[in-house]
């Protein structure tokens, strides 16, 4: 028989040791503080993954190889972050103030962490170090966020952990999502990778502190609150005074990255753009940089076009597709053949394109070549318009006029799979210029290109040309001042479906400067004996450069 006289003894989970667990005395009823907190996790999630987005977007800009910097900073973020959330466990004593000076911390650091590494890059000329110094502590900064808000939450309303794990998870989620959004489509777009950032830290700082000093002020001290109200106006003082500041830093930075002629600079959707050189006089004084790497010097381009189309022009060439080539440059060699009918340029930032046709300087380096009837443009990314277009369209030449492979944006262009659909568009007897990086400096990437085409079912005739005098076209950090010697020449893959094309320039060729059929034989023979054999060529899923 079951004695009913005394009571059940009712088994709890031992109260984390030191914690606060007597209820908040809450100026709002405990449901409407319970939202507040979710609220604040949603905001503090999207202001953590900005952080996060811009410290890689910075990464890849400024040092190069995307992949590498995202692995960098990711793995430091998340290790850092678990080394947050121990440390957090020191606080649960005052949870309300251990919170709100966090993310005071957070603001701060998140909000200059973009003017920080472009400070180091422009003046010390390396950011790695601070890349994973600023990637450690924003991680451990956020980490040691949600194991304070659990003890928060719970001092509102006692709940069962895993309820309440599952909301602040969901709230940190969501909030997640929407900073991963609002990243590329909104602040970068509008505000620029600096602004972006401190207006960013300036909503963590003040949504941080609100929630400590208005929903949770009858935990803390006068002392504390003072603390707290002091630290988060000094944070906001300097984010402003930051913000106010960032144009003047700006201009300032890229003058010591790009030296004192910086004429145009602009953030497109895809890139940033920056003309160097005086408004008006010789063209050959231009340099044009693209995400901080140098892509057009005038001193020394049309070495590189000349030799990149008047090899793929002997034949016939009435219909020319250049892959890449906003600048125009490409299409000036092409459309200087009189029997030419159309140009098609694919250009995947429409800001390019735009440059090219309006600025004075670069619209009389390319020689407008965007006024002739016979050029049309496509903006989109040149893998997804040829998959579409290859089945309808057939050209006599195409010209592919893209980054190194050793970008990683661009790897895909330098895939098999790239080159297939580039085959499928050539008419019989056509022929695919393509740029495969230097050759002297780095044969094995320009040997992977080579290899790669073959993969493809394609004929190859490599060759280079010489006479570089600019780092253009190097790669991956490509800026004035880079410690790495600038290569000294270009490497090319000239190829076709049928057979190897033969490398010569025709006796009627439009006035080539820089190159001749001797040449290209004896930019042949010096190819052939830097030749890496046996290496497998570079796939979707299996990209080969480095």
């Amino acid at each position: 028989m079951i004695d009913r006289s005394v009571p059940r003894r009712v088994l709890r989970a031992p109260e984390p040791r030191g914690a606060a667990t007597f209820p908040a005395a809450l100026p709002v009823r405990p449901r409407t503080g319970r939202l507040l907190v979710l609220a604040t996790v949603f905001v503090c999630a999207a202001c953590g993954l900005v952080y996060e987005l811009e410290l890689l977007a910075l990464g890849s800009y400024l040092i190069g190889d995307s992949v590498t910097q995202a692995s960098v900073v990711l793995s430091v973020m998340v290790f850092a972050m678990g080394v947050g959330s121990l440390l957090a466990k020191r606080l649960r004593r005052r949870p309300a103030f251990g919170f709100a000076a966090i993310e005071a911390a957070l603001a701060l650091l998140g909000g200059l962490s973009a003017m920080a590494l472009y400070a180091t890059f422009a003046w010390l000329g390396e950011s790695r170090p601070a890349l994973v110094a600023f990637s450690f502590a924003i991680g451990v900064l956020i980490g040691a966020e949600i194991p304070l808000l659990m003890v928060l939450i719970q001092r509102i309303r006692r709940q069962d952990a895993g309820g309440a794990v599952a909301d602040l998870f969901a709230a940190d989620y969501v909030g997640a999502l929407v900073g991963g959004l609002a990243f590329p489509f909104l602040l970068l777009p509008l505000l620029g990778q600096l602004t972006g950032a401190l207006l960013t830290g300036t909503v963590n700082a003040i949504v941080g502190a609100g929630l400590v000093l208005w929903l949770f002020r009858r935990d803390l001290s006068r002392r504390s609150r003072w603390l707290l109200i002091t630290a988060h106006l000094t944070v906001l003082a300097l984010l402003a005074c930051a913000t106010v500041l960032a144009d003047d830093f700006e201009r300032v930075a890229r003058r010591a990255v790009y030296g004192g002629e910086v004429r145009v600079a602009r953030q497109t959707g895809v890139q940033e753009l920056v003309l160097t050189g005086p408004a008006t006089g010789s063209p050959r004084s231009l340099d044009l940089f693209l995400d901080g790497r140098l892509r057009v010097s005038g001193y020394d381009e049309y070495r590189y076009h000349e030799a990149l189309v008047l090899p793929a022009m002997t034949g016939p060439h009435a219909r020319v597709l250049v892959l890449g080539g906003g600048d125009g440059l490409a299409a000036r060699e092409v459309l200087r053949y009189r029997d030419v009918t159309s140009v098609t340029v694919v250009e995947l930032d429409p800001g390019v394109v735009r440059l090219a046709r309006t600025d004075p300087m670069l619209s009389a380096l390319n020689g407008r070549a965007y006024e002739d009837p016979r050029l049309g443009v496509v903006t989109q990314d040149a893998f997804h318009w040829l998959r579409g277009q290859a089945a309808r369209e057939r050209y006599d030449v195409i010209v592919s006029d893209l980054p190194d492979p050793g970008i990683t944006p661009s790897t895909k262009l330098y895939s098999q799979e790239f080159y297939g659909l580039a085959a499928r568009a050539l008419r019989p007897g056509g022929r695919l210029a393509v740029h495969a990086g230097p050759l002297v400096t780095r044969p094995r990437t320009y040997w992977t290109v080579e290899a790669t085409l073959r993969a493809a079912g394609l004929r190859t005739a490599p060759y280079s040309a010489g006479g570089r005098l600019s780092g253009f076209a190097a790669g991956p950090d490509r800026t004035p001042g880079s410690s790495d010697a600038p290569p000294q020449d270009w490497g090319f893959v000239l190829a076709g479906r049928e057979r190897a094309p033969e490398l010569r320039v025709d006796q009627d060729a439009p006035w080539p400067r820089s190159l001749s059929t001797q040449s290209l034989h004896d930019a042949a023979r010096d190819a052939e004996r830097t030749r890496v054999a046996g290496l497998p060529p570079s796939t979707l899923p299996h990209p080969r450069y480095s």
